[in-house]
């Protein structure tokens, strides 16, 4: 079973931001300093995005490559796939995600009224949903 990866869509105001990021590329990708000590197992994983402070959506890990300038790129599928949204706490660079991944949302399913991730978290934490 494949690792997953989370990471925050930082500077991305609204879910559209992310999505318009990877129209504009024919093959995204992120670039960090250290390559994660577990990325064999990450390929054929996914990338889950992190939008105020909830995961929204996720990218297949196609695999993990040296940029000229010594950092790592961790190429992406260039498919964005929307997941039901989940709380989680923000953070810096990438992380592992931890327990079952959020599923994918189902082509024309639609999230509903969706609480704010803090919102959301609390309550989590509290017991209450």
């Amino acid at each position: 079973m494949p690792l997953h990866l989370t990471k925050i869509a930082f500077g991305a105001q609204s879910f559209a931001d992310i999505k318009s990021w990877y129209a504009q590329r024919r093959s995204p990708n992120l670039t960090t300093r250290y390559r994660p000590t577990k990325w064999e197992q990450c390929i054929g994983g996914s990338l889950y995005w992190i939008h105020q402070h909830s995961i929204v959506a996720r990218s297949e890990i196609l695999g993990f490559s040296e940029t000229s300038t010594g950092r790592w790129s961790i190429d992406l599928k260039p498919e964005l796939i929307r997941v039901h949204p989940r709380p989680k706490r923000a953070h810096q660079g990438w992380r592992y995600l931890k327990g079952e991944p959020p599923r994918d949302l189902e082509e024309g399913e639609d999230i509903g009224d969706v609480l704010p991730g803090k919102l959301a978290g609390k309550l989590e934490r509290l017991g209450l949903i």
